[in-house]
């Protein structure tokens, strides 16, 4: 009963416990305080996948080290542009789309500079110059809403005298929590509805790159062009030294081929140390390079633009139910596989997660959010295999203090590793049942002082619990000088009525050394009489709440037991049933019906007279 009712208890906390732990999944989940993780395993695998080829049109002019040390401290006079963007587009080799990442805001100290640099503007279609969203709080935070559009306070346009000769597009990153560039703002939305698409969008959109599979055809303007989407994570295939990067001196100079720059997209913007194009430090990272330039932040997008490449997420719905559909695995395993097993299971299913999200990733450039999953598993797993290793704990305790003296330590490992209920109340089953009662006892009792005639009795009864156990026999009880043992329960015991016999024929051999000493030490024989009967008995816990005992009641008990009781020194006897299963192990005398108390009929008893070898 005991046993029953700590698993009934156990149960009830296990729903309790796990009901608890699904919903604090479901809240770390909602809470996304996991999402560091999350970015790690996502910044590995885009490591891991990316090829490091860059297309052979985009060509990055940086202002560096060298072009300061000739044209002198950043910004140079605008005049220094025009014979620039005159080597770019020689005749024959023009770029598609020269990309500023520059900020030219307002006027400079020298109109005929900026009216020389207007000028080189108008001559050329080609140029990209930036705008910049205003965010305010949408900035800082970096939300970035999938269904509509990012809106921008206030936009900071180009200097009016170039704003209207040239293309314009906003370079606004997006900052992620962590300070890594994950994402970008393909277009922004200005206070006056107008639709800014960013600066890569543009300068693929120039080079007449593909871009459908980016675009958002319900366009506010209805004008059937395409514009870009609204937030897209940049799939980064490249860090600062994939890319073909000249100095922006060299082009001024005309040190490089004209051909260089036919039908490319060129970036133009800083790498040299300090130098920044909006006021503040123009460098970030991005999930494969820790610190770089922003200019090649664009460069990425770009590419990514014109392969058609991008990196897709599974769903919602399918990590939830992922999540909790592992969760339930790991509620049921600890309790269905031993502990060995289910561990195996437990580290081979995070294995199999963090290689399968790797290599969804690889090979789809699709990302699975597997860390909620692999915290579900891990907290069921641990609180159910914590339980479970503790109702063992308790179960085998209770099963040793009720079984541990009696039965084989093989049998109560058994019983505990089986989950057989020790519940109050009996079950109808076949088994064998040995009775064995000491004869000389009382004369010995009369010679011997009380310590004497305990240690005595002890010593047989030791033999006795040392033959039975080797047997895997039941030690049902001790009765002064006579014992009770059972075979095939509580647990199965292949040819049990064997095994009694074999108790018997062996306890028999094993007394004789017990009867010498005893002989030679009080002068007193003593022998023990065996009767052993097979046939269904009640057998269980059978008591009362407060006292328990594991016992079989029944008929054939009381054969047992009456057979036992007309045995003679050193005999053991056993009934027609018990015959019948173990003639072919033992010789027998030719038997003979005995009446037996309380019997109508009578019963046919066999004498065991040794084993056939």
């Amino acid at each position: 009963m005991a046993g029953l009712a700590l698993k009934d208890r156990i149960k009830k906390i296990a729903f309790v416990l796990n009901a608890l732990l699904l919903i604090v999944i479901y809240f770390i989940y909602h809470s996304g305080s996991l999402q560091p993780i999350n970015h790690l395993l996502l910044d590995y695998n885009m490591k891991q996948a990316a090829d490091h080829t860059p297309d052979s049109r985009i060509v990055m002019v940086a202002i560096d080290d060298t072009s300061l040390a000739e044209l002198g401290r950043f910004p140079w006079d605008r005049a220094v542009y025009a014979p620039f963007l005159a080597n770019l587009n020689t005749e024959g080799n023009l770029p598609k789309a020269i990309a500023f990442d520059i900020i030219f805001s307002e006027a400079s100290d020298n109109p005929d500079s900026d009216m020389a640099f207007a000028e080189a503007l108008a001559s050329y279609p080609n140029v990209i110059l930036p705008v910049t969203g205003i965010m305010g709080d949408l900035f800082s935070t970096s939300v970035a809403k999938k269904d509509e559009y990012i809106q921008a306070q206030a936009v900071a346009k180009p200097y009016e005298l170039f704003a209207e000769l040239t293309q314009q597009a906003h370079i606004n990153r997006v900052v992620s929590k962590d300070s890594l560039i994950r994402q970008t703002w393909l277009n922004i939305q200005g206070p006056q509805g107008e639709i800014i698409p960013s600066l890569a969008w543009k300068a693929a959109e120039m080079a007449g790159a593909d871009l459908s599979a980016y675009a958002d055809l319900t366009d506010p303007a209805k004008t059937g062009e395409p514009v870009a989407k609204n937030t897209i994570t940049i799939d980064y295939q490249l860090t600062t030294d994939d890319f073909l990067t000249v100095s922006f001196v060299d082009v001024l100079n005309g040190a490089l081929p004209p051909d260089l720059f036919k039908d490319a997209i060129v970036f133009v913007g800083f790498t040299a140390v300090g130098l920044a194009s909006d006021g503040g430090q123009d460098t970030g990272a991005s999930p494969i390079e820790k610190n770089f330039k922003l200019m090649y932040a664009h460069a990425n997008i770009v590419n990514q633009l014109l392969e058609g490449t991008k990196v897709s997420f599974l769903p919602n719905g399918a990590e939830l139910a992922m999540t909790f559909l592992l969760f339930m695995l790991f509620v049921l395993l600890p309790w269905r596989l031993k502990n060995v097993y289910s561990i195996l299971v437990f580290l081979a299913v995070l294995a199999g997660l963090l290689y399968g999200q790797y290599a969804l990733y690889q090979t789809n450039a699709l990302h699975s959010n597997v860390v909620y999953a692999m915290l579900a598993i891990i907290l069921a797993y641990l609180a159910n295999v914590s339980l479970k290793s503790y109702m063992d704990s308790v179960q085998k305790s209770f099963v040793t203090r009720q079984f541990g003296r009696y039965i084989s330590p093989d049998l109560v490992k058994q019983i505990v590793a089986q989950h057989i209920e020790i519940k109050l109340g009996g079950d109808l089953k076949r088994i064998t049942i040995l009775f064995l009662d000491i004869r000389g006892f009382t004369p010995l009792s009369e010679k011997l002082a009380p310590s004497e005639l305990v240690d005595t009795l002890n010593t047989m009864f030791n033999m006795i619990t040392e033959t039975t156990l080797r047997n895997s026999g039941t030690i049902d009880k001790f009765i002064g000088d006579a014992a009770m043992i059972l075979f095939n329960a509580p647990l199965d015991v292949e040819e049990h009525e064997r095994m009694a016999v074999k108790t018997a024929f062996e306890i028999q051999q094993g007394m004789k050394k017990i009867r010498d000493e005893i002989m030679d030490k009080y002068q007193c024989e003593v022998n023990v009489g065996i009767g052993i009967h097979t046939g269904n008995v009640v057998v269980g816990n059978i008591g009362s709440y407060l006292r328990v005992d594991y016992t079989a009641i029944g008929d054939n008990v009381n054969i047992a037991a009456r057979i036992e009781s007309q045995t003679l020194k050193g005999q053991v006897h056993v009934s027609q049933e018990v015959y019948d299963a173990t003639k072919a192990f033992f010789l027998y005398d030719e038997g003979e019906e005995r009446m037996f108390k309380g019997k109508s009929l009578p019963i046919r008893v066999y004498e065991v007279l040794g084993m056939i070898e």
